[in-house]
């Protein structure tokens, strides 16, 4: 695997900084960001200077129990050739549930979601990664998510999951060190079990990030400082394993540049600290036989599953996972087995995520509405799932509101419509008069 050294997460708001910052020798950019036929020039400008970019996906849903979309594995490989990356990432999750497999209208997360680690699964995500190995242009590597709920009745443990995925089908793996300490904090799992079990000759890089405790529950929330028990998980990585690549994650919530390095150099003495401790160790120690990284005995009760037709695995899972996405946001009632507090505590933060995320996307909606704003678009999530991506998510929104005759300022509901007309169309509605009239009708209904 070709070595990366230490990297930071590029965002628009800190490319400035990015570019200026000692010692930066790769950057990761969220592929869905990227318009390929017009890089952001700070990119540009990095990939002149010899510093790789990385495309990471957050949406291609390879846990999910559909193939993965054409679409989006298309659009994913476009991004690394126009990034000229030497590999993509994407996540061990699931991002959507529900359509043609249970024959129910289909559900968005707008977030990446737990898998259950269950033989199902496992042999479906393996056909899904295979799918996109297929397709894309470079090598794959898939991370392991951070998790505020666990499934009941799960047939492994993470490393055991991870090991059985990289070996079957050849992935490369991104480990976050930060969800390692979320999944510890969240559901008890041990950090360094996990490690031991991993094949650690798989990994591609290495992703560290921060988040906050709250009632006991560790939000992994990219908008933090990183603490010290995760740099202490990277320092046991470290050394067992040199990684090709470390990475912070930074996604909002940005401190001043000079914080940003101090948490860089952080990393770098982590990792240093591991590697250090790895060589003492090493000094005077037999030699033993080649192992697979230790993990074979955590695998070896584990019965190897053959090729097979994956399509009633898919509709299990299809199942499955729709009745949890539908729980946390669509207000049906918990499947059996799950935590119904740990359930609302992950309802409210996806609740949360989308009224922020379509703030961002459609900046007009809180300046119309004002501090209303979130208080009316909770109210509208609590009984509308997204269903469409987030633009699509803000129009719903502020057509909903038009349709219940709100806000009931005369001139601010006149401002939202407005803005919604502009935006309702695939043109601007000055230049398609044919579309105007034939939304004559609606206009009327939304003049209320």
């Amino acid at each position: 695997m070709e070595r990366l050294g230490t990297g930071i997460g590029w965002r628009p708001k800190i490319a400035d900084a990015v570019e200026r910052m000692p010692g930066v020798e790769w950057v990761e950019v969220v592929a869905e960001n990227v318009c390929p036929g017009h890089p952001p020039e700070s990119l540009l400008r990095l990939r002149a200077r010899g510093v790789t970019v990385v495309p990471h996906g957050v949406s291609l849903g390879l846990g999910g129990a559909e193939r993965p979309d054409e679409g989006r594995l298309n659009a994913l490989a476009e991004r690394a050739e126009a990034l000229g990356a030497p590999l993509v990432t994407e996540h061990i999750a699931y991002v959507r549930a529900g359509g043609p497999l249970t024959a129910s209208d289909p559900l968005e997360a707008g977030h990446l979601l737990p898998v259950p680690r269950t033989r199902d699964t496992l042999d479906v995500l393996c056909e899904n990664v295979r799918i996109a190995q297929e397709a894309l242009p470079v090598p794959l590597a898939v991370e392991n998510i951070a998790a505020l709920l666990s499934w009941p009745g799960e047939e492994m443990t993470e490393g055991q999951f991870l090991y059985e995925l990289a070996d079957r089908t050849g992935v490369r793996l991104l480990i976050d060190v930060a969800n390692l300490h979320t999944n510890h904090v969240n559901q008890g799992e041990d950090p360094a079990k996990a490690l031991a079990e991993l094949p650690l000759e798989a990994i591609a890089y290495v992703h560290v990030a921060g988040g906050y405790e709250r009632d006991g529950v560790w939000h992994d929330s990219h908008a933090h400082p990183v603490p010290r028990p995760v740099l202490d998980v990277l320092t046991d990585l470290a050394s067992r394993v040199s990684p090709p690549g470390v990475l912070l994650e930074r996604d909002e919530n940005f401190p001043e540049p000079g914080e940003l390095e101090r948490e860089l150099s952080a990393i770098r003495e982590a990792v240093e600290l591991g590697r250090t401790s790895a060589a003492r160790s090493s000094v005077g120690a037999c030699p033993s036989p080649p192992q697979r990284s230790g993990r074979a005995s955590a695998a070896a009760d584990l019965p190897v599953t053959a090729a097979t037709d994956t399509g009633p695995a898919r509709q299990r899972l299809a199942l499955a996972q729709t009745a949890l996405l539908s729980a946390l946001v669509a207000g049906t009632p918990a499947p059996e087995g799950f935590d119904r507090v740990r359930l609302g505590v992950q309802a409210r933060a996806l609740a949360s995520k989308r009224a922020g995320v379509v703030a961002k996307i459609a900046p007009e909606l809180p300046v119309i509405l004002g501090d209303g704003y979130r208080a009316a678009f909770l109210a509208y999530a609590q009984r509308h799932p997204m269903r469409g991506g987030y633009r699509r998510d803000a129009m719903d929104f502020a057509e909903s509101l038009l349709l219940d005759g709100r806000p009931s300022d005369a001139g601010v509901r006149r401002e939202l419509r407005e803005w919604w007309l502009d935006r309702s169309g695939p043109a601007p509605r000055s230049t398609r008069p044919a579309i105007r009239a034939a939304r004559a009708a609606r206009r009327v209904l939304l003049r209320r």
